[in-house]
């Protein structure tokens, strides 16, 4: 994908992302998300941080201590306290802008609304199609990041051990040397950062043992 189609995936994820938080209850709202320790509502509220400038980061940073996982979780609950149908306004709000946060590629926030994006729905039961071209690019990002593998929130995402060639039955994608695990892009991707809840979308020779060291990761279920 070039940066104009990044960015116009970016607008449709966020669009749909308000368009499902306009219609959750105060039930939903309050249920756990497929990451550890975050409610609905946590989640939606860091996805409206996405585009926080650099001094707001900065001093974010600092009252965190220098740790970013800090940094990520402090803010998320602070955003989290506004009125619930605030988030779809905010995400709204970013139509159109190509504002992001400091130290990040434009990949970064399509990253983040397609996972968390599924971080909501799955255990709300809602389906949310991840569209096939925007969820590539976005693993091939993933595949290829190093810092961020060192944080534990909110993606979570983790080292992909050795010994699997991850393929994608729904498009040309394919990464790795191995054992062979193949399905969905977009469970490939949920698998990448850390996200048990679409392993039984995988199959092929390497897929249990894939299931087994991603089971036994700590981090999002």
């Amino acid at each position: 994908m070039d940066r104009d189609e990044v960015w116009k995936a970016i607008d449709q994820e966020r669009s749909g992302l308000a368009d499902l938080f306009d219609g959750l209850s105060e039930e939903e709202w309050e249920a756990p998300s497929l990451c550890a320790g975050w409610r609905v509502r946590d989640v939606a509220a860091h996805l409206t941080l996405a585009q926080t400038g650099v001094l707001r980061a900065a001093g974010d940073l600092v009252r965190a201590r220098g740790s970013m996982d800090r940094m990520i979780r402090d803010t998320a609950v602070r955003r989290a306290g506004l009125p619930v149908e605030r988030y779809g306004a905010l995400l709204r709000g970013m139509a159109g802008s190509r504002r992001k946060a400091p130290g990040v590629s434009r990949l970064e926030p399509l990253i983040d609304a397609l996972v968390h994006g599924q971080d909501i729905a799955i255990p709300l039961g809602r389906d949310r199609p991840m569209p096939v071209a925007a969820a590539a690019a976005a693993a091939t990002r993933v595949w290829t990041m190093k810092w961020p593998l060192q944080m534990k929130w909110p993606l979570q995402m983790w080292r992909m051990p050795d010994g699997f060639e991850l393929t994608a039955t729904d498009c040309s994608w394919s990464v790795g040397r191995g054992a062979r695990v193949e399905g969905p892009v977009g469970a490939i991707l949920l698998a990448l950062t850390g996200r048990t809840a679409a392993l039984p979308q995988l199959s092929g020779p390497g897929a249990d043992g894939l299931r087994a060291r991603l089971s036994s990761a700590s981090g999002p279920r």
